[in-house]
């Protein structure tokens, strides 16, 4: 079979979540970090660090990946964001988006953030967190990416020359006939992106056989749900497609958590009511290597009971805080460079089982563990999947989005992995 879905990510967890999708439709998707020598299996998500890169560095880099994905015959290009549109007026969403279109010669491209088990919706062109406007949630405190303007339609055409659009919801209730007929009169009126409302599942099964075989299609991952059986439907992969459950992973299991979201801190609360939490106050870290080093000294003693959290998480105040101290960048780096370089010191002491809290923190640990390709298991529920590393000795890993997953997923998603995936 020929390569029917390329997508290239702009985190590690979404782009965890999206090959999770794919394989939970069962369809065998790979799922890399860098690009490797060859694809073998009819999907591959190309995961990178764009989300909150320098616009310049973003575009170059996805447009790397773009190229690359044609070069193999992609059918289709998919470009996975976050299901809150993480992004700022100068991008990465829309310029890198310009980029893959270029590629692709796409008329017209859709943008499908919408993530209705997550609470994600979006109407007329307004992103909605569960029942108010995303400008009015959590989110607008973001350290990096807040969202303060809930019309997608607006934020996006801030990131992009190319004129915005809108597929309201009504147009998509109407059915196929009546999306192609609206898209055709975008197209006619010079309208490049097209901002899709979706509200509801019925929604995204609807926008997924409008876009099946459209060269580029953008979005969150749960469209992507919707393509395997589309795929089956036009023998574009095979019927009898499997995927092999992931098997266990034996050894100790850590958190490792930098997202600030306020989710992760209400994991990490209900994570401490069993097992040891550390949180470390970046305000108070003169040396990097130190706090590795006092950190680890304090997990290891505790580990032989169970799994412990390591957070540089904390609450927009304090967030506020240490950035005045060290700057925006400095502070998230410094967090980074923490966070992996305690990943790499716990492997070597025998870690087998890594739960990561927040999309840079994600791809800090990978890149120090030096690891480029995960074996992703099927999709169960926003922000819990998991995924095996390659190798003699695998490491199993749940990268999640700081802003998903239950209140109570750390210490049964730890579990999961020593366990295996079930049946």
């Amino acid at each position: 079979m020929s390569l029917v879905f390329g997508a290239v990510a702009d985190d590690l967890t979404g782009g965890l979540e999206l090959a999770a999708m794919i394989r939970a439709g069962g369809v065998p998707c790979a799922f890399v970090t860098e690009l490797p020598d060859s694809v073998s299996d009819p999907a591959i998500v190309v995961a990178r660090r764009t989300r909150v890169a320098e616009p310049a560095l973003a575009v170059a880099d996805i447009g790397r990946v773009g190229a690359w994905l044609i070069e193999r015959g992609a059918r289709q290009l998919f470009f996975k964001y976050c299901a809150t549109f993480d992004s700022t007026p100068h991008g990465n969403i829309g310029n890198c988006a310009d980029v893959l279109r270029q590629l692709t010669g796409s008329r017209l491209a859709a943008f499908c953030p919408s993530f209705p088990e997550a609470g994600r919706r979006v109407f007329q062109g307004h992103l909605f967190a569960d029942d108010r406007l995303i400008s009015e949630s959590p989110k607008r405190y973001d350290p990096l990416t807040p969202m303060t303007d809930p019309d997608l339609v607006r934020v996006l055409q801030q990131q992009t020359a190319t004129p915005v659009g809108l597929i309201p919801q009504q147009i998509v209730r109407a059915g196929l006939g009546a999306m192609t007929q609206h898209c055709e009169r975008l197209i006619a009126d010079g309208i490049g992106f097209a901002l899709t409302d979706a509200a509801v599942p019925d929604d995204l099964a609807a926008l997924a056989a409008l876009t099946v075989s459209w060269p580029l299609m953008t979005g969150n991952s749960s469209i992507a749900a919707y393509y395997p059986a589309l795929w089956r439907e036009r023998g574009l992969v095979d019927a009898n497609d499997s995927v092999t459950r992931l098997p266990p992973v034996r050894g100790p299991g850590v958190v490792l958590a930098g997202s600030c979201a306020e989710k992760t801190m209400r994991q990490l609360e209900v994570f401490a009511r069993d097992r040891p939490v550390l949180m470390l106050d970046l305000a108070a870290v003169s040396d990097a290597d130190a706090a590795v080093t006092a950190a680890l000294d304090w997990a290891l003693p505790r580990l032989a009971d169970g799994p412990v959290a390591i957070a540089t998480s904390a609450d927009p105040d304090a967030v506020a805080a240490v950035q005045v101290k060290l700057g925006q960048r400095r502070a998230a780096t410094l967090a980074e460079e923490i966070l992996s370089k305690l990943a790499q010191a716990l492997r070597i002491s025998g870690v087998r089982r890594f739960l990561i809290a927040g999309g840079e923190t994600s791809g800090a640990v990978l890149d120090r563990l030096a690891i480029h390709s995960l074996r992703a298991g099927a999709y169960r529920a926003p922000g819990v999947s998991q995924a095996l590393s390659e190798g003699a000795t695998p490491l199993a890993f749940c990268l999640k989005s700081g802003k998903l997953g239950p209140e109570d997923m750390l210490l049964p998603m730890l579990a999961s992995m020593e366990q295996g995936e079930q049946p």
